[in-house]
């Protein structure tokens, strides 16, 4: 079976390559679902949430807060070598992020006029931390480091029990590594809409970030859309990558590259851009070998199925493509792939050479794993200190810079046609000129 369906990109229309480049859907009626179970959530409350925690996660405690000493407890009981790579990981990512978060600063922009802005943490953020098929750590990390770093005044995650046994203990663990003490056992679309709206013990979020099913994705976005909801952090769906990768790559590195992200979903998305038929037989080749071995192979056998390969001619095709796609993750593995990262302009992370793996960045490289995917990453980033931040503006004006700015303000007044906007500039200013102020 080939796995890697081929395409010469200078063969293709603009339409077929938008068609080829598309994320694959699961047709799944989740906005619908979402919308339902939001909107029993306003009506009803906790109950509510109760009824959905119960039948869909089959736990639903008296109270959903994990207690503090549970998530001390989970932090010792870590195995110290789990606990060393958490803390090295959790590092990399703190002094990454460090150097990030919005600026504060004032000046004169008239004279006696003074304009500042005011940089200020969100009081509340949500962090929905999925443990479905596999406990996502990392996202902890991802997440909960740069919210710290701002200066959130409260953290509160989110992550789903598993089965009557409550949540996951690694994460509990890491969050209590971390210091986190506000952790609730509560999932899914229900889950969010208790976050996004202060229900059932939960806090209510300003904004809420995180990955997970197309669910909790849909009833992030509806919330975000509300008046008064909580917002969202980004457009996240299903993992992707995809790869430039010439003749002088290590097609087994390139495979595994491509495997590291079939595994996360079958609707994981995995593309490559060669430039030979001959180095995509070998991608095959080791793709196949290397599939074989893997505890997650249906769901990476599934994510392949919808794999491609695009050919291209020469470096500019690559570039292309890569822009064309705006991927969540970028791996360049060229002779020269700081030259090829110069012209990406659409990509959530990118990752040059032969050895840096994808998967270095999923967990312990330092920036935020935390990505746009379907395409979001032409107009945003990763997640990042400033996303769990707010600026105001504050203005400060003597009479003499209500004099001075006048004639400009009451101008643009009267060609917009608004006349109190004028007039409530106009009186300041002859008072301003009489010496009453």
């Amino acid at each position: 079976m080939a796995y890697l369906t081929r395409y010469v990109w200078a063969e293709l229309s603009a339409d077929e390559r938008v068609s080829l480049m598309a994320r694959p859907s699961d047709s799944s009626d989740a906005f619908e679902v979402a919308a339902k179970i939001l909107s029993e959530v306003r009506a009803e409350g906790e109950t509510a949430v109760r009824r959905y925690a119960q039948s869909l996660d089959g736990y639903a405690p008296e109270d959903f807060r994990v207690p503090v000493s549970e998530l001390k407890a989970a932090a010792d009981a870590l195995d110290p070598e789990d606990a060393k790579a958490i803390l090295a990981a959790a590092d990399a990512v703190r002094r990454y992020h460090a150097c990030q978060g919005y600026k504060s600063y004032c000046l004169e922009t008239w004279p006696g006029g003074v304009a500042e802005r005011r940089v200020t943490p969100l009081e509340v953020a949500g962090l929905y931390v999925p443990a479905g098929t596999a406990p996502l750590v990392s996202t902890l990390l991802m997440l909960a480091i740069p919210a710290q770093i701002a200066g959130v005044s409260r953290i509160a995650i989110l992550t789903p029990p598993v089965g009557e046994g409550g949540p996951d203990r690694t994460i509990l663990g890491a969050a209590g590594l971390l210091g986190l003490d506000e952790v609730y056992a509560l999932g899914g679309a229900h889950g969010v809409a208790a976050l996004g709206l202060g229900i059932a013990g939960l806090p209510r979020a300003d904004r809420i970030f995180g990955p997970g099913n197309a669910y909790v994705a849909a009833a992030k976005a509806l919330l975000a859309q509300s008046p008064g909801g909580a917002a969202a952090d980004l457009p996240a769906g299903p993992s992707e990558v995809i790869i430039i990768a010439d003749d002088s790559a290590d097609p087994d590195f390139v495979a595994l590259d491509l495997l590291a992200q079939a595994e996360h979903d079958r609707l994981a998305q995995v593309l490559l851009i060669a430039f030979s038929e001959r180095f995509v037989d070998l991608v095959e080749a080791a793709l196949k070998a290397r599939l074989e071995g893997l505890p997650r192979r249906d769901i990476a056998a599934a994510a392949l199925q919808v794999s491609k390969a695009f050919l291209v001619r020469n470096e500019a095709d690559a570039v292309a493509a890569a822009n064309a796609y705006a991927g969540e993750h970028l791996i360049i593995q060229t002779s020269d792939p700081e030259a090829l990262c110069g012209e990406i302009r659409h990509a959530g992370s990118i990752f040059l050479g032969p050895w840096t793996p994808e998967a270095a960045g999923d967990y312990a490289a330092g920036p935020n794993h935390s990505l746009p995917t379907a395409g979001a990453a032409r107009a945003y980033g990763g997640v990042s200190v400033e996303m769990f931040q707010k600026t105001t503006s504050v203005l400060r004006f003597e009479a003499r810079g209500a004099a001075a700015i006048a004639p400009t303000v009451e101008r643009l007044a009267a060609l917009e046609g608004l006349d109190a906007h004028r007039l409530a500039m106009a009186a300041r200013r002859e008072k301003a000129e009489e010496g009453r102020l």
